[in-house]
């Protein structure tokens, strides 16, 4: 039996960095710099602002690169996660010369991916939304590579299937699914955004055309990400969505945000440097969090795979639903620890987690679900704490409705 210190609560504990991450104090110190000293405009390359600035883009696309296997040319700057996955999608679709008008994915993707999909559906376009195993199996939300090659095409332009599902952690086999693309022709999306910085991601080895990054997931900054674009065998032409200025090829027109791209690089090269040690403190952590939970509440339900199999989930992932209990209520009562209902991106929108549902989880188990993403800077401390939050709040809950 685990023993937990509960110390006093000072503050609101951060559990959701699947949400976003507290910028590592290293990175601010390595962007600091490119805001008072070299603040040129990278493409002001006739003096020797414009000139340092171009620099330190090379050299971090350079950086970012060699972590995920990729060649420095390959890397195309963006805002984040969401316009890479936007840029990659339309930039194959809206090609005229492309294989065909459709399209297989995933019902658990992101909305950033499942979205445009739905704008290129409404288009002519077809959309395949492949069901991964269902809530109750041992790798309940993975997807089985051999629905996608059931479901690939004559006609099939691209196949979109994420890396690591940002609510229940899943990691799918995007290997086998690249090798299948790439014998029946097809290109292959990937949104990496909850992978790169947390697992070790090779391009070649996944045998992705297109995947897509984003730094404020890995303890970098927001509003800077990137996208991978493969160069040979084959060679990815995307059609540009922004226009003006011909940076980055003319694939993605617009000012480098050189403080940001700074920051991307520093964060990719911290999360490889630590990723051994900081995986298996992480899955410590989730441990201690769940048997925590489990000591102390009833019907309790895992939702995702199970946390015993390698392999098959984030480290810092865990994500459960609690019987018997009102899932807006539970939220309201669990406000001294930051942790989700869902994905942050649909926060807006009343329905219940698509993801869930999609697993086969019912709306009532869906809305009493709670979602932890522990990350770097949490502690065995604030575990304790967490658990103690929860348990309270599910005793005082069942207790109004006994």
């Amino acid at each position: 039996m685990i023993r937990f210190t509960i110390l006093a609560l000072a503050v609101p504990i951060y559990f959701d960095n699947h949400a976003t991450t507290q910028v590592d104090p290293r990175v601010v110190e390595a962007m600091l710099p490119t805001f008072t000293q070299t603040y040129g405009n990278p493409s002001s390359v006739g003096h020797l602002f414009g000139e340092e600035a171009n620099q330190l883009v090379e050299s971090s696309q350079q950086s970012i690169a060699a972590v995920i296997g990729a060649e420095a040319s390959e890397i195309v700057f963006t805002s984040g996660a969401t316009e890479s996955n936007n840029l990659a999608i339309g930039g194959i679709l809206s090609q005229r010369r492309r294989r065909g008008n459709h399209v297989v994915t995933v019902t658990t993707e992101h909305k950033a991916v499942l979205d445009p999909l739905e704008q290129w559906e409404h288009q002519g376009f077809e959309i395949t939304r492949l069901s991964p195993r269902q809530a109750g199996q041992p790798l309940a939300g993975m997807l089985d590579a051999e629905q996608v090659r059931e479901a690939i095409r004559p006609d099939t332009a691209l196949v979109s299937v994420m890396l690591a599902n940002n609510e229940i952690g899943v990691i799918h086999p995007v290997a086998e699914i690249g090798k299948i693309c790439k014998e029946q022709g097809v290109l292959l999306h990937c949104d990496a955004t909850q992978a790169v910085g947390n697992l070790p991601v090779d391009v070649e080895r996944l045998g992705v055309d297109l995947m897509s990054f984003s730094a404020h997931k890995m303890y970098g900054p927001k509003g800077i990400g990137g996208l991978y674009v493969r160069k040979r065998h084959p060679r990815v032409r995307l059609q540009p969505a922004i226009f003006g200025g011909g940076q980055q090829r003319g694939i993605r027109s617009g000012t480098l945000n050189v403080p940001g791209i700074v920051g991307l690089a520093e964060a990719v090269r911290l999360s490889l440097a630590e990723m051994d040690r900081e995986s298996q403190r992480l899955a410590e952590l989730r441990q201690r969090l769940w048997s925590g939970l489990n000591e102390r509440i009833t019907g309790l339900q895992l939702n995702g795979p199970e946390l015993a199999v390698a392999g098959a989930r984030l480290a810092g992932n865990l994500n459960f639903a609690v019987e018997k209990v009102d899932g807006e209520a539970l939220m309201m009562n669990v406000r001294e620890i930051a942790v989700s209902s869902g994905s942050a991106c649909t926060s807006a929108n009343p329905q219940p987690s698509h993801v869930l549902r999609a697993i086969g989880l019912s709306e009532d188990l869906t809305r009493s679900s709670l979602r932890f993403g522990i990350g770097r800077f949490n502690t065995a401390e604030e575990v304790d704490i967490a658990v103690d939050v929860v348990s309270r709040a599910v005793d005082k809950l069942r207790k109004l409705i006994a």
